[in-house]
């Protein structure tokens, strides 16, 4: 058959480029190429200054990878909400930071180098990177097709006894880890998932136990491998920072094998870490942000 000849519908399309990469991108890449080198050769107090502009280029880069890959992102649909959420993450790890006061199992030196105002200004500033990077993580795996296919699921009823025990034992991990830290320690990043989210699905916010309700698991992967991958790199630039963290790690059997400042063991925490950010935000937040999945 003459090619000419086919009705338009069955023409083949145009090959052109793809769509172009976000401009955000370049600007999230700069601002990393930037303040990593600098967080760790400048001398002086730099990731003081520079841990914002960091974390900022990495959100940045991750958004516009999530559009890249999905046509939508954070950034380009609800700029606000991002914005909001930069606001929420800065109580969200104050909250962590005040635990530590009792378990004593980070400490940052270089803290009594810079007064008292100024260290809470800018760690609030610091601070308020968490959420927007651990969720722009999840969105970002969330575009993977073995993420999508966890929706659909058997669901979970959440009867009222469900919410009760979960809710008390939340309630009895904080009392242990404050009461015995040296030992219960690794409750930080369990205790508030299991008090916290009975009570957000109660008052009707999202929830993880209304995503299991619906039979969606995929929060329950793409929230801790977007913690272990934000802890990847929190420990990686970390390392040459100044000021920094360090651990204090009181079981010495888990003070071993060290990826950077932290002990292999230690980036298990991060994965309930990742789930416990997501009935936390939602505890502050009363209008849920548009995050996907």
């Amino acid at each position: 058959m003459d090619p000419r000849r086919q009705p338009p519908s069955a023409s083949r399309p145009p090959v052109g480029p793809g769509p172009r990469w976000p401009r955000h991108l370049w600007l999230g890449l700069a601002l990393i190429a930037f303040s990593w080198p600098a967080t760790w050769h400048l001398p002086g107090l730099r990731s003081h200054y520079l841990f914002f502009p960091l974390w900022l280029g990495y959100v940045f880069t991750v958004d516009a990878l999530v559009l890249r890959r999905s046509g939508s992102s954070l950034l380009t649909r609800a700029p606000r909400d991002l914005a909001r959420l930069l606001a929420a993450s800065v109580p969200t790890w104050w909250l962590f930071e005040v635990l530590n006061w009792r378990l004593g199992n980070w400490v940052y030196l270089g803290r009594d180098e810079v007064g008292d105002l100024e260290y809470v200004l800018f760690a609030s500033l610091a601070f308020s990177t968490v959420l927007p990077a651990v969720f722009e993580s999840a969105e970002l795996l969330g575009t993977f097709g073995w993420v999508e296919r966890l929706r659909g699921r058997r669901a979970l009823d959440p009867s009222p006894g469900l919410l009760a025990g979960s809710f008390a034992l939340g309630a009895l991990m904080l009392v242990l880890l404050l009461a015995w830290p040296r030992i219960f320690f690794p409750l930080t990043w369990l205790a508030l998932l299991f008090l916290l989210d009975p009570v957000v699905y109660r008052l009707g916010r999202p929830s993880l136990l209304a995503r299991l309700e619906r039979g969606d698991r995929r929060l329950l992967v793409a929230l801790p491998l977007a913690a272990l991958l934000c802890g990847f790199f929190w420990e990686l630039w970390n390392l040459h920072a100044y000021p920094k963290w360090v651990y204090e790690i009181p079981v010495p059997w888990l003070d071993v094998a060290h990826l950077f400042e932290m002990p292999l063991p230690g980036y298990l925490g991060y994965l309930p870490f990742g789930l416990e950010l997501y009935p936390l935000t939602h505890l502050l937040l009363r209008r849920p942000p548009a995050l996907r999945p």
